[in-house]
């Protein structure tokens, strides 16, 4: 079977086929496929899904998150999102404070139970992407990054930058 490689115009500009596009199309949903198993298979365990893996994610990225930023960040409706912080509160993963300053807002934290379940998700994303990422190289890790930069719409692209600055 032969590769046919994407070719650049004079302009310097990249010319891809539609079956090049379709082959990166389907490249991606396998590879997502094997980015989620491991994580699926320790979810399944508790009875949890992929909705309580971006949560646990998220709020452990950014400890006392609201639950406003949560739903910002996820782009799930306010009640797909109570029903999964409902489960991790119950199930003592996550914990829901009032705000100091304004009583409406609620602060949400990782419990040392949700700690330990966030920690055993992401080391084996972790294990899978450094895997990839040393067979693939640092310059296709570089433009891997930014291609799934470019792929992501403006407003997600600010949430994207503001948790790598710290700044949300």
């Amino acid at each position: 079977m032969t590769m046919s490689h994407p070719t650049t115009t004079p302009n310097g500009l990249l010319f891809l086929t539609d079956d090049q596009l379709r082959k990166g199309i389907e490249a991606m949903f396998f590879a997502y496929r094997g980015f989620t198993a491991d994580p699926d298979r320790i979810l399944a365990k508790h009875g949890y899904g992929r909705a309580h893996h971006r949560a646990i994610h998220f709020i452990h990225r950014s400890p006392g998150t609201t639950v406003n930023n949560l739903l910002s960040i996820l782009g799930v409706t306010k009640q797909s999102l109570n029903r999964v912080l409902r489960t991790l509160v119950a199930d003592g993963l996550v914990s829901n404070t009032v705000g100091a300053r304004d009583k409406r807002e609620r602060h949400l934290h990782l419990t040392e139970k949700g700690e330990t379940l966030e920690r055993a998700l992401s080391d084996a994303q972790r294990d899978r992407m450094r895997y990839a990422f040393r067979t693939a190289g640092p310059e296709a890790v570089a433009g891997f990054r930014q291609v799934l930069e470019a792929m992501m719409d403006e407003d997600m692209r600010h949430s994207y930058e503001a948790l790598l600055d710290g700044t949300e």
